[in-house]
């Protein structure tokens, strides 16, 4: 016997929800599992919760996700990734966590039944319970609906005492209501503040880097916990014409010497652009970008050097980002977010690699047009903007796991635009983080090395006197919540990043990086 209790009708109005599931199909609060009357004429939105920890677990979650898709669970938003120490049975592996909402007009139990397809098809076992396992699907909610019956329980009944669901639940809900579905799930919670004084009951943010809990970020097959220290980006160009450095890095030679240089000083990560984006910078082909990329960066992925740090392409264009990806990049840095080549959020969500999604409005021509300047508050107007391009991007299937954000210092942005910008980094995640929790807890990148704004305030027409200037936004940026930053000038920069890091003693650390 199933019993589904429907949780938006008044309590002492029953012949209410009688005919809100007649309506459904219902018959009456008491149906057999996977009778007629399932669920399967409206749309529900349901939170399913994955974990892994056997096996690929990174391609164990990607694999999942499709599946689920193709099985008519239309994914809506991700929360993060974490990793997390395993639970009751602790002789096994480490599993990584998150959650997923989603909409599907599949029943409570064709939903079970659907998941555990996917479960079998991944591997999954019989097994010992919590035991390890390739992937674990679990229902969290559905609708606004209680399910009981011998094989399914909803909401799920250790939702409560498990900090590595309640993490992944909190990014999808926050404090927020946005819906009534929603605020059914926050009354679930039997206590008065819902969901978020539950969380806050268990430990809430202070459990996150905690040793039982990390978030993280999939970097090349393994684990980055990028919030522990501020992470270096050095930059190759490779083109003729940038502002900064162009024509200096041309041949294979010059180019593979700069990136050595740059991981001799203590870069993480080097970013390698083959088409400039300064303004009114001429834009060249997809053939000619690969043409003046690809050996470079062949070149680059053979040096021993590389080992253990992290290589991003920046492009605009899919077909690019998808070559270089082949070729060995760990990273696709945008600073369109999608808007200059459609496919973009298509083929990275296929292509499995974080994505910088950077803000600007119109493109490296137009950017700096007396429209695209104007902003009455650019704090509030930068981050609706970015998180509209970051919303496009998941529901195209790029996870929030993977999403690293670059409010555009530079682009299409007045000297005051930036500096508002650079010291308003804070303001601008909480903006996002009251439209998505796990969005605003994507790392933030910023980009203001030699940039123009610099110049005018200090007075140096030549991008390379402005490294002093450069130091101070990197150290304000980073003062203001920065988690990369990127940079021409590895040596210094990183000097001001280890002091900073050294004031925000909390995030002192080392990184972590987990194969």
């Amino acid at each position: 016997m199933c019993i589904l209790k429907y949780l938006g009708a008044p309590r002492n109005q029953p012949s209410a929800a009688r005919k809100y599931l007649k309506g459904l199909g219902f018959s009456s609060l008491h149906t057999a599992p996977n009778s007629s009357v399932e669920l399967h004429s409206q749309d529900e939105e349901v939170v399913i919760a994955l974990g892994s920890n056997v096996g690929n677990r990174l391609l164990n979650f990607k694999e999942a996700l499709k599946m689920m898709r193709n099985s008519g669970i239309n994914i809506t938003r991700h929360a993060c990734l974490y990793e997390t120490a395993p639970a009751y049975v602790t002789d096994q592996p480490r599993f990584i966590n998150s959650a997923v909402r989603a909409i599907t007009k599949l029943g409570p139990h064709e939903l079970l039944a659907a998941l555990k397809r996917i479960e079998k098809d991944l591997g999954r076992t019989a097994g010992i319970r919590y035991g390890p396992r390739p992937i674990d699907l679990d229902i969290l909610f559905y609708g606004k609906y209680n399910v009981r019956s011998d094989t399914l329980i909803i909401p799920h009944e250790r939702i409560w005492e498990r900090p590595f669901v309640m993490a992944p639940l909190m990014d999808l809900l926050g404090s927020a209501i946005d819906n009534d579905t929603v605020a059914s799930w926050h009354s679930l919670s039997g206590h008065s503040g819902g969901l978020s004084a539950l969380w806050e009951k268990l430990g809430g943010e202070s459990l996150i880097g905690e040793e039982g809990m990390y978030r993280v970020m999939p970097f090349a097959n393994g684990l980055l916990d990028w919030s522990r220290r501020t992470l270096v980006m050095g930059i190759l160009n490779l083109t003729p014409d940038s502002f900064s450095d162009g024509g200096n890095f041309q041949s294979v030679e010059s180019a593979v010497s700069q990136v050595r240089l740059m991981i001799s000083e203590g870069a993480d990560m080097i970013d390698i652009g083959a088409q400039s984006t300064r303004p009114m910078a001429t834009r060249i082909s997809v053939e000619e970008e690969l043409d003046r990329l690809i050996p470079v960066l062949e070149a680059v992925m053979s040096m021993p050097e590389v080992e253990g740090k992290l290589i991003s392409i920046d492009t605009f264009y899919s077909e690019v980002a998808s070559e270089a990806v082949s070729k060995g990049a760990h990273l696709i840095n945008d600073v369109s977010a999608g808007q200059l080549d459609a496919n973009m959020f298509k083929v990275m969500a296929d292509l499995d690699v974080p994505y910088v999604a950077m803000h600007m409005r119109g493109d490296p021509c137009t950017m700096q047009s007396s429209e695209n300047l104007k902003y009455d508050n650019a704090c509030k107007e930068v981050s609706s903007e970015l998180y509209s391009r970051v919303r496009e991007a998941e529901i195209s299937g790029i996870p929030a796991w993977r999403i690293i954000m670059d409010p555009g210092i530079g682009f299409s942005k007045k000297t005051e635009d930036n500096l508002d910008v650079l010291t308003g980094l804070h303001d601008i995640r909480t903006e996002i983080s009251n439209k998505s929790i796990a969005i605003s807890h994507a790392p933030m990148l910023i980009g203001p090395s030699r940039k123009r704004f610099l110049g005018e305030i200090c007075s140096r027409s030549a991008a390379v006197e402005r490294d002093p200037a450069t130091i101070a936004s990197v150290t304000a940026g980073v003062l203001s919540g920065a988690n990369i930053v990127r940079v021409h000038n590895v040596k210094d920069n990183l000097d001001a990043v280890k002091l900073c890091d050294a004031i925000l003693r909390q995030r002192s650390a080392p990184v972590k990086f987990r194969q």
